[in-house]
Order: structure tokens, then C-alpha cells, then sequence
């Protein structure tokens, strides 16, 4: 698709999304920008293609969507700095920032404009997200434009911004919760006699197949 994304914070996160819609072909590395204070971090994504800074208000400038991927206590901060930059008539903001409703984000960049929040789980680091998502003064298109890009990473679910603390608790939480399950069954393997690949093979497709 030919829309430009400014994803800001370069870490675990906003590297896994850049990465993922590139690898599924939905966005071509020059139509990406990603923003990270310490850009050397930002190496390995750069050599992909996409282009790096750490100016976030140039980066505003130059996107259709921009994904707000950084810490809860960085939110106040960045939003105040690029508020000025924003195009509510262009652009749709995204946030994948835990805790931060909406609301707040309207508030503090003081216009009315269209914001997304995504609730993505780690397994967006595989393109197998479970990523549920809420949007505010947003037209049909774009929503479904956010709904595809999310799509690159895993599923895709639109939920009741009342319910994103509980989507994380069952979506991100129970990821946890899942893997160590799963190690549990890998150590009884290993003591009732199987050698850990196998148990691991064993315990893994055990619990997939149960999800299927």
C-alpha cells in the first residue's frame, strides 16, 4: 500500500511492527520511517531500507499514520512536542502504548483528530499477534486500513475501549501464563525419560493442536 508510516520508538515493539510489515510486503522499507533518540540502535532496520531519525517532529510531518510504540511515561512528552505537527485531516494516530486511553492522547495534543489504540501481544514478534483495537473519530476507511496493517502481525479483533485492560490481561498476560504451561510439560517430559527436543516437540504441538 503506497500510505507512508512513521512509527515512533525504535524498540522491541516498534521494531517488531516495522519488521513484520515489511517481511509480509505490506509497505515498501522507503515508505517506513522509525525514530529512536539513539538512531545506531536503528541499524539493522536501516540496512533493511527504512529510513531513521531522531527528530519525532519531522517524522510526524512526513507520515499518513503514525504509530506511538514507547514507554507509558514517555507519552506526555512526545505528544506535547509533535502536537503542533499533527494533521487531523490527513492522518490517523496510532498507539500501542499500555494504559494510555484515548481520551488522554486527545487531550493532550488538544485537537480532535483520528486515534487508534492497539492492545498487540509479544507473539507480534512472530507475526502471530492476538491484537485487539479501539478507534476514535475515524472514518471506514480508516479503519480498515489499521485493521490490514495489524492483520501483517497476527489476528485482529475491534473491541470496546472499556475492555482494553482486560484484553491485556487475556491477550499479553496470558501469553505468560501459556509458555509457562508449556515449560511445565517440557520439564515433566524431560523426568519421565524424553530428551528435551522431544519433549519440547511433544509439548509444543500438544498445545497447539489443543488451540486449533
Amino acid at each position: 500500500m503506497s500510505k507512508r508510516i512513521t512509527i515512533i520508538g525504535g524498540g522491541n515493539l516498534g521494531i517488531a511492527i516495522a519488521e513484520g510489515l515489511i517481511q509480509s510486503k505490506f509497505i515498501k522499507p522507503s515508505h517506513l520511517l522509525v525514530t529512536r533518540r539513539n538512531i545506531t540502535a536503528l541499524k539493522a532496520v536501516e540496512e533493511m531500507g527504512v529510513m531513521v531519525t531522531s527528530d519525532n517532529k519531522e517524522a510526524v510531518e512526513y507520515a499518513d499514520i503514525i504509530i506511538l510504540a514507547v514507554k507509558p511515561f514517555q507519552v506526555e512528552a512526545i505528544l506535547s512536542d509533535i502536537k503542533d505537527h499533527l494533521n487531523p485531516e490527513k492522518q490517523v494516530l496510532c498507539s500501542v502504548v499500555t494504559g494510555v486511553t484515548s481520551q488522554t492522547i486527545l487531550e493532550k495534543i488538544g485537537k480532535k483528530m483520528p486515534v487508534v489504540r492497539a492492545m498487540p501481544n509479544t507473539a507480534i514478534a512472530i507475526r502471530e499477534s492476538m491484537t485487539c483495537i479501539n478507534a476514535d473519530h475515524i472514518n471506514d476507511e480508516q479503519l480498515f486500513y489499521m485493521m490490514s496493517l495489524f492483520e501483517q502481525l497476527g489476528k485482529v479483533v475491534v473491541i470496546d475501549e472499556s475492555l482494553m485492560d482486560a484484553a491485556t490481561v487475556l491477550g499479553a498476560c496470558g501469553t505468560a501464563f501459556a509458555m509457562r504451561f508449556i515449560r511445565a510439560n517440557i520439564q515433566g517430559g524431560i523426568e519421565i525419560g524424553f530428551d528435551a527436543k522431544t519433549a519440547s516437540l511433544i509439548a509444543s504441538q500438544t498445545i497447539k493442536g489443543a488451540a486449533q
